[in-house]
């Protein structure tokens, strides 16, 4: 039996022009605009992913608004050792700093607790993380450590533990998965190099082959999408308004019929996350900056 019933899903990043996680949040009007999007396109469930003032505004407005909305949410941990193999940046990172990075991760996740006891009805399920075992990543955690934060939520708290990775760290993570309560998967065609004719075959394969390594537990995508701008890994042609709305369409209709959660990667436009705001990084939304639809 699912732990969480279907429900249509999608990850929130409400961060505007000259707004990020580090500089501007969103004023709580923006996030009210934001979420009220998202209820008439029939969203059930938002993810968010960490538990800063964002996620206490957009918290508040659900609360008080009493919106038909429920968000999962978790930390975003700051590396606890260097990966040499990390492609984006170089880490040397001193003892001292990592030792100061574990006990920032460690506060974040007493932070996350005291906000979802704070929004008990709000909140559907927390994580330990986002992305944080890849040979690629930029926020390296161990798996123990890992294991550590799902122990003390679920000492704390009345609600479900998961991690949110992607398909090819899973068979990795047995000890892990077994501890939560359900599986997160981060899914992406485009990343893989594969064109939209197979993308959602491709997404079906990847829950198959997580189900059948943790067959007792519910599987559920955390990360799905499909940019409009394109990266030098993709399938040229690819990544694009019209593919786009192929992918979602047929995504959707596949997560539908088999009641299986997706939560689309993103919803809207976020040019944060890079100087060129045409990199493939800031258009994963369906939603451009101005909040008017892709299609």
């Amino acid at each position: 039996m699912d732990i969480i019933k279907y429900g249509k899903a999608i990850c929130y990043s409400g961060y505007r022009q000259g707004q990020s996680p580090k500089t501007e949040i969103p004023a709580k009007e923006q996030i009210e605009e934001d979420l009220d999007i998202l209820v008439k396109e029939g969203y059930q469930y938002i993810r968010m992913y960490d538990p800063n003032l964002h996620a206490r505004r957009a918290l508040e407005i659900i609360h008080e608004k009493k919106l038909p909305l429920k968000c999962m949410i978790g930390i975003d941990s700051d590396p606890e050792e260097n990966n040499p193999d990390c492609p984006f940046v170089k880490q040397e990172y001193t003892q001292e700093e990592l030792t100061k990075n574990m006990e920032r991760n460690d506060a974040e996740v007493e932070a996350l607790i005291k906000l979802v006891q704070e929004f008990e009805n709000e909140v559907l399920a927390v994580s330990v993380g986002n992305e944080n075992t890849p040979t690629w990543g930029a926020h390296t955690v161990k798996p123990e450590r890992l294991l550590a934060h799902a122990k003390r939520f679920k000492e704390a708290l009345n609600k479900p533990v998961t991690f949110c990775e992607g398909v090819f760290e899973w068979p990795h993570l047995k000890e892990l998965g077994n501890y939560l309560d359900f599986i997160s998967v981060h899914s992406y065609p485009l990343h893989y190099k594969e064109t939209i004719d197979v993308a959602v075959e491709l997404n079906k394969k990847h829950y198959n082959d997580v189900n059948a390594i943790f067959p007792d537990k519910q599987v559920l995508f955390t990360e799905v999408g499909w940019t409009t701008k394109p990266n030098s890994v993709m399938v040229p042609g690819q990544a694009c308004v019209e593919n786009q709305k192929r992918y979602i369409t047929e995504l959707n209709e596949w997560l539908e019929a088999d009641q299986i959660i997706g939560f689309i990667f993103e919803a809207f436009d976020e040019p944060w996350k890079g100087s060129n705001p045409n990199k493939s990084e800031c258009n994963w939304g369906l939603y451009y900056l101005d909040r008017t639809r892709k299609w």
